[in-house]
């Protein structure tokens, strides 16, 4: 019984999302133009290659922003109910203070945090 339901399911789901990506290609309009073939660039013309490499340390740099971002995505919820937790809350933000502590010190002593 339950197999069946999955099948169904799945080619329900097929179908559907194939109806509309041939529906989608028939009735979408159609422009063929030079312009439309050209890289992007917030509308000023590129001078030299396009590709460039950049340093790694930006995306360190934008990883470890990130991570220190999303602490505080976690902390907040936390800091409005630990009233209501009580001493178990404080004791799993310690923890992940702890985690986040570890993963600072080892980013600091691989040197991540270093611009060079």
């Amino acid at each position: 019984m339950n197999f069946t339901l999955l099948v169904t399911v799945l080619l329900t789901a097929i179908i559907f999302v194939g109806l509309v990506i041939a529906i989608s290609k028939v009735i979408s309009p159609r422009s063929y133009n030079p312009q439309k073939m050209e890289p992007y660039e917030c509308g000023i013309p590129t001078r030299g290659r396009s590709w460039m490499q950049f340093k790694v340390g930006y995306y360190l740099f934008a990883i470890l922003f990130l991570m220190f971002e999303v602490e505080t995505v976690f902390l907040f919820p936390w800091a409005i109910m630990v009233r209501e937790v009580g001493p178990a809350s404080l004791l799993s933000i310690a923890f992940f203070f702890f985690i986040l502590v570890l993963g600072l010190a080892y980013a600091w002593r691989k040197g991540a945090l270093e611009w060079k």
